[in-house]
């Protein structure tokens, strides 16, 4: 298979070339279809994004608004990957707006980070929902720096020291949930 470069595959979807289309479907299509797959997805789900976000890629060429910072792995991927994210909200009925979709595809920012900080974010916002609410307020109040003996007064506890004593638990028990999820070792790999 022919190899080609960033610079050879933007001017190949500008011009609607399907040597480069079948290039890139032959050697990026399926690490899509794993995350996706990976993600609560089918693999007709993963045409689909696949199709958008060419068609997207494809419309920023004409507009001349694409200037890749990264490899055009590294940002199909991550268009993909916000196409994906977009359609797991709407599948939870969050509201979605069209208007809306467009804001993504600006990356302004070193994907790889947005990418990661993401997904370490929602791993740790899945397990603090998981907490009591006590130890959720606990840690909420420690780190807006409310000093212990406020939040003791706050939250009705005997004192200061046990606050000291709670939260310590309460990190340790959220550490410990998160280490254990799955989804913590693709993170930090």
């Amino acid at each position: 298979m022919q190899e080609f470069k960033a610079e050879e595959i933007l001017e190949g979807l500008r011009n609607r070339n399907t040597e480069i289309l079948d290039f890139i479907y032959d050697k990026y299509f399926y690490q899509i279809k794993v995350f996706i797959n990976q993600n609560n997805g089918t693999e007709e789900d993963a045409k689909d994004i696949y199709q958008d976000a060419i068609l997207i890629i494809y419309q920023k060429i004409r507009q001349n608004n694409l200037t890749l910072k990264c490899s055009f792995n590294t940002y199909l991927y991550s268009v993909c990957r916000l196409l994906w994210l977009k359609q797991l909200e709407k599948r939870k009925l969050k509201q979605v707006f069209l208007e809306e979709s467009g804001k993504f595809i600006d990356l302004n920012e070193d994907i790889l980070s947005i990418d990661e900080r993401n997904e370490r974010y929602k791993l740790y916002q899945d397990h603090f929902q998981k907490l009591s609410y006590n130890c959720q307020k606990i840690l909420e109040l420690f780190l807006a720096r409310i000093q212990l003996k406020e939040i003791a007064y706050l939250l009705g506890l005997k004192s200061d020291l046990y606050v000291k004593k709670r939260k310590h638990q309460c990190k340790e028990k959220l550490i410990a949930s998160i280490k254990n999820d799955p989804r913590f070792k693709e993170i930090t790999n």
